[in-house]
């Protein structure tokens, strides 16, 4: 099964989008897409989007995928205010003193963007398969959730909410099922994919193998809890990504063939949740589109289309 596996990163997810356009143009055509954080959102518009076009023509035109999430990255995500608000001072702080505490931002414009471009009937007949991970924090475990569920862009959503920054989401309005950022167990899903069965596997990751000194104020809290999720990320993907590499190569030695191709940046990505511009946005699309070429090339896999 080829799988395509996408990694989490906040809104370094826009890397993802141009490194995503790089793989489909090779000709990687993925029968499945896993999901974690903002991977979870690439994958789902992805599958969607399947979704639509085999409706329409019988086929997939993947290449077109592509294109088509990187157009919903440029045209709704250019400012903070398209993902999130920050909540009122003296709002979140009587909801604290009443144990009410419900995040450091409000996520409504990223829900309202996902419930008003992803419908559900699309999505379930879609020919792609789809998995995202969400952390149960009642129970402490990570859950996997695929398409045919009817409660999925509630665990989209949860994979997406940064704990303290974000609100936890409940899933088919049970109160017992409360979810957050998926990153908080795997980063990303490789052992989900290759449990599945996946022995073609491209992943994109959003964050480089070590953090180096990037700018940001750590006196400013969003910042500070923003750069300690970072490094904590950047940890446990590392850790995904060696796991999966060396169970590939033991799997190897028994004669099983497998293959694993990495895309990630170089050294650390950088922007700011509270302020950044559609520019910034492009500059990351670009630089995707330019280190999955690179990461493609490396490997004999050059451009198709």
């Amino acid at each position: 099964m080829r799988a395509l596996v996408l990694g989490g990163g906040s809104l370094k997810g826009a890397f993802q989008a141009g490194a995503i356009q790089a793989i489909l143009e090779s000709g990687f055509e993925p029968e499945a897409i896993y999901g974690i954080s903002v991977g979870s959102l690439n994958a789902v518009f992805l599958v969607h989007e399947a979704g639509k076009q085999f409706a329409e023509h019988g086929a997939v035109d993947w290449p077109k995928a592509g294109r088509q999430l990187i157009e919903f990255w440029i045209r709704n995500i250019t400012q903070p205010k398209d993902v999130a608000v920050v909540q009122s001072t003296l709002v979140m702080g009587y909801n604290t003193l009443l144990s009410r505490f419900d995040g450091l931002l409000d996520t409504t414009p990223l829900q309202s963007l996902i419930r008003t471009h992803i419908k559900l009937p699309v999505l379930v007949n879609s020919p792609v398969k789809l998995k995202v991970g969400a952390v149960d924090i009642i129970k402490g475990d990570i859950v996997y959730t695929s398409n045919d569920d009817e409660s999925i862009l509630d665990y989209v959503i949860a994979s997406s909410s940064l704990p303290f920054l974000m609100p936890a989401v409940c899933v088919g309005n049970d109160r017992q099922k409360m979810f957050l950022d998926g990153g908080l167990r795997e980063v990303a899903p490789l052992r989900e994919a290759i449990d599945d069965g996946a022995d073609e596997l491209v992943c994109v990751a959003c964050h480089a193998k070590r953090i180096f000194t990037e700018k940001f104020n750590y006196r400013s809290l969003l910042n500070l809890v923003e750069r300690v999720k970072d490094i904590t990320v950047n940890q446990i993907v590392n850790n995904d990504i060696a796991w999966a590499e060396r169970w590939i190569e033991r799997e190897k030695l028994r004669g099983n063939a497998m293959h694993l191709t990495l895309v990630r940046p170089n050294e650390p990505l950088y922007l700011n949740l509270m302020r950044f511009s559609s520019d910034d946005i492009g500059r990351l699309i670009v630089q995707g589109y330019r280190d999955a070429t690179i990461a493609l090339r490396a490997q004999g896999i050059e451009r198709k289309v």
